[in-house]
């Protein structure tokens, strides 16, 4: 007789199943970690593949942009909360792990999904792209994350507001605290502002279209989208938003060129641009950094309804390229060339109104872009500032007397907006320029919350925009 105990048997083997959507995601997650690149160059090629195999539907897709965005948006959260569930610091903590993690409590903590499919579903992606082990580490983290909601854990892991402010603003709101406390310095006001900023930067935008004039019409767009998904544009002549999203290329007019993507903040700019009041000719323009072309490609548009001319010029020769594309098939004259608008090879006085939309550090457009605010640091402020002086000091070169310059720039930090503005104008860094402000206020008509002026900043709280500044001024001599 055998008295050996039976042992229980083995149980099969199981292969983890691949879940396309989340897959996709994590692939789109890496790549913005490991490359730098951006969610939303990555994100589109990789649906559009998944497509085209056959595997998503649009719930699918909307499932895969939520996953990715939102743990973007809130990984200063996820993080705080992930360090309070593990026993050694996240700079240990291997970053596809991380990237599993993160999914994972945005799932938890910022949708719907089920506690039980959340956690299931984050533990078959960590199988399948981590292995057994570090699955089983993920499985113990997520369980201790699901023990509290999100406001259970702000609680848990943010200092109280009333001891420190930008510290626990920075947690709440998943921005870091440098970036809190610049967007507050430029904001002004109390604390109800401030929150309201950064809750919008944390919202998915609206795809906003522009109907280039004397190419298309919002009304054209609008009956394109139907009654349920057409909505006409806040503020711009020009614009219509998509209500429930959708593809903007599945529109004629955005595949022929007539219509683009572009969101209302950089419409209101160009337009106010042109309609500047000028004395004397009004044929030559220049958009001086034009890539990637939405701006110019409005701007080229108006200038064709007076018989102008415009000249678009981009340093970088891909983002030229994406200038040409963009211009295409505009009726009126125009040239893309090129140039680095710092030493530029037009003659000076050539024109008679200039945009100059510098490089900057996009922190007005964190909604779109949101893994830049983890990528920036007050230090990269110092590297954007002697370019952005340059560039305005040679597009005042560049305009006649009396013709109209725009500064332009998609962050609302005071250190790239009106400081830059005023150093030019007083000869900080260079000679003084002979120039006068221009009230940009009447020039976007029907616009509410524009300040004191003459220069205007917009914000997405208060505009439902990415918070572009634009400063115009007439030089005088």
């Amino acid at each position: 007789m055998n008295d050996q105990p039976r042992r229980r048997p083995a149980k099969p083997h199981r292969r983890p199943q691949k879940d396309p959507v989340r897959f996709l995601a994590f692939e789109a997650m890496r790549a913005v970690d490991e490359r730098d690149a951006y969610a939303n160059l990555v994100l589109p090629p990789l649906l559009k593949k998944a497509r085209a195999k056959g595997d998503f539907d649009a719930r699918d897709a909307a499932l895969a942009t939520e996953l990715v965005y939102g743990t973007l948006r809130r990984q200063g959260t996820y993080d705080a909360i992930i360090a309070a569930c593990v026993d050694r610091p996240l700079r240990e903590v291997d970053p596809p792990v991380l990237d599993v993690l993160t999914m994972g409590a945005h799932q938890l903590l910022g949708t719907r999904i089920p506690t039980h499919a959340a956690v299931s579903a984050s533990v078959e992606l960590a199988r399948v792209v981590l292995g057994e082990g570090r699955a089983k580490f993920v499985n113990a983290v997520l369980r201790k994350i699901s023990a509290h909601d999100l406001d259970g854990w702000i609680e848990k892991v943010a200092p109280p507001y009333e001891d420190d402010p930008e510290a626990n603003l920075s947690l709440v709101h998943s921005h870091p605290r440098w970036v809190v406390s610049a967007l507050w310095d430029s904001l002004g006001g109390g604390r109800a502002g401030i929150e309201d900023l950064l809750e919008a930067d944390n919202e998915r935008p609206e795809v906003t279209l522009v109907a280039r004039p004397g190419r298309s019409t919002p009304d054209e767009l609008l009956d394109a989208l139907g009654e349920e998904n057409g909505l006409p544009g806040r503020w711009s002549p020009y614009a219509v938003r998509m209500a429930e999203g959708g593809e903007p290329g599945a529109l004629a007019a955005v595949r022929d060129g007539r219509a683009g993507v572009q969101d209302e903040g950089s419409q209101l700019v160009a337009a106010a641009l042109a309609a500047a009041p000028l004395e004397g000719s009004d044929s030559r323009w220049l958009d001086g950094c034009a890539g990637p072309g939405g701006k110019a490609a409005l701007l080229a548009a108006l200038a064709a309804g007076r018989d102008a001319f415009l000249l678009a010029a981009e340093k970088q020769p891909h983002r030229a390229r994406l200038v040409e594309r963009a211009l295409a098939g505009n009726p009126g004259p125009y040239q893309v060339v090129t140039a680095d608008g710092t030493r530029p090879p037009w003659l000076p006085g050539s024109f008679d109104r200039v945009l100059m939309d510098v490089p900057c550090s996009g922190l007005g457009a964190l909604r779109r872009r949101p893994e830049a605010r983890w990528r920036r640091r007050p230090e990269d402020l110092e590297g954007f500032a002697p370019l952005q002086r340059g560039l305005l000091r040679e597009a005042m070169k560049a305009v006649r007397v009396g013709g109209v310059v725009g500064y332009a720039t998609c962050s609302p930090h005071l250190a790239e907006t009106r400081t830059v503005v005023e150093d030019v104008l007083k000869g900080r860094g260079g000679d003084p320029v002979q120039a006068e402000w221009v009230d940009a206020r009447p020039l976007m008509p029907g616009v509410p919350a524009l300040g004191d002026g003459p220069d205007v900043q917009l914000w997405p709280h208060l505009h439902g925009t990415d918070a572009m500044y634009l400063a115009l001024l007439r030089r005088t001599a």
